[in-house]
């Protein structure tokens, strides 16, 4: 700590952050994408039923949901240095895992893997938090935003590393749908390394130095939880922020989560099997794109328009997306577009709720709000994937789509409500 109070030039110091954190989510972002286009037809083979296609995707988001706090308390601690790195090196086991259950076809194992997988996206969006540290209030918006674009390559790229994959696992004399994992594995071992090398000074550290030492909010260490609920129900404004990033991730989710299967359904008869995974992958990986390519324009709009109505925007872009694949499920085009625009909704609400959390919010609340946030963000994205199966069997895809449209509408109504009353 010592290290960081002799920094001369904060802004020098963030551009520094925005490229070591940028740089290391590019690679970070395989493991996630390779599992959200392989996790549902994984999980139907191996257990054998297809009540279980959810499953893979609840265990991933639960693994990001039940790790948020336990990594904020980590950055309190000791900093975010070793907090990513600690996630990081999780998910890494978590990737062994998944080969390893592919391998012996044992779906617990599956599960498990999942799970630690899960730990990435957590460090993922304790990331976009770690670049607001030492962001000017006037580019909060644009610096988290470009951490979260940078994941676009990785992320996209997760989705397609099937057929290179493949050709890898013929190479390594394994199973061939592994073979993603093993090159998931090395892009956030190289993730890991560049933020244990290169993300220095510690950027929460150094915001704790230039603010004197300020301590943080009393019985964060004890109640972990209930002193993050507690910073954010005391702020209507934070309410609000909290509301739009669950329900975005929520119906964000659910609806992406039920989508490979309900195309592998359409297309049964239609095309070979290796077709329909390769549709699948395409698709997925454009919604990955909705969701991070676009997201500097987002930051952009949340600086110049401000959070609240860029977050309003965003809801109102899931709403659009979800009425196209409610009202089109058996256009495969209509469906794509509606997973484009599902990503570029929550990219807008995400990017807005999140810098509009950051802004209500003392630097000595933020961290343990922070985690609060992504921890309630990432368990409504296992609810709504665990729920999203038994929907989808009994309303069907449309049915689904039609309730995650009122999820939607209802949080903006909340969030407006929530502002007016802040004012």
């Amino acid at each position: 700590m010592a290290n960081t109070a002799t920094v001369p030039d904060v802004r020098s110091v963030q551009r520094r952050i925005v490229r070591a954190l940028s740089v290391a989510q590019i690679f970070s972002g395989l493991g996630t994408g390779a599992t959200l286009a392989l996790g549902s037809i994984l999980a139907v083979d191996l257990s054998g039923s297809e009540a279980w296609a959810g499953s893979v995707n609840t265990a991933l988001t639960l693994g990001t949901a039940l790790t948020a706090i336990p990594l904020s308390q980590l950055a309190l601690a000791r900093g975010r240095r070793v907090s990513l790195t600690t996630g990081l090196t999780a998910a890494i086991a978590g990737t062994a895992l998944m080969i390893a259950a592919v391998s012996t076809g044992l779906f617990a194992v599956l599960l498990a893997g999942a799970f630690l997988v899960g730990v990435a996206s957590a460090v993922n969006l304790q990331a976009r938090f770690a670049v607001t540290d030492l962001a000017d209030p006037a580019r909060r918006g644009r610096d988290l935003s470009l951490v979260v674009w940078a994941i676009t390559i990785g992320a996209v790229a997760g989705p397609n590393l099937v057929g290179p994959g493949a050709a890898l696992a013929g190479w390594l004399a394994i199973p061939a749908q592994t073979g993603p994992f093993v090159i998931s594995a090395a892009g956030m071992i190289i993730g890991a390394v560049i933020i244990a090398l290169f993300l220095r000074p510690d950027p929460l550290l150094t915001r704790r130095v230039l603010d004197g030492d300020q301590a943080q909010e009393p019985g964060v260490r004890s109640r972990p939880w209930r002193a993050g609920w507690q910073i954010v129900r005391a702020h209507p404004t934070a309410r609000g922020a909290l509301i739009a990033v669950i329900a975005a991730h929520a119906v964000m989710v659910a609806v992406m989560s039920m989508t490979p299967v309900h195309m592998q359904h359409h297309a049964a008869g239609a095309a070979e099997h290796s077709d329909t995974i390769a549709l699948i992958g395409f698709t997925i990986s454009l919604h990955i794109a909705g969701m991070y390519a676009l997201s500097p324009v987002m930051g952009w709009l949340t600086d110049r328009l401000g959070p609240a109505p860029t977050v309003v925007v965003g809801m109102a872009i899931l709403f659009a997306a979800v009425a196209l694949t409610g009202l089109f499920p058996g256009h495969m085009g209509a469906v794509t577009a509606g997973l484009i625009l599902l990503g570029l909704g929550w990219s807008a609400a995400t990017v807005a709720g999140s810098t509009l959390l950051v802004s209500a919010l003392t630097p000595a609340q933020r961290v343990p709000a922070q985690g609060f946030s992504d921890a309630t963000m990432s368990l409504a994205g296992a609810i709504g994937s665990a729920v999203a199966g038994p929907i989808m069997g009994l309303i069907g895809y449309p049915g689904l789509s039609a309730l995650s449209a009122v999820v939607a509408a209802a949080a903006a109504l909340a969030l407006l409500r929530l502002k007016a009353r802040s004012q």
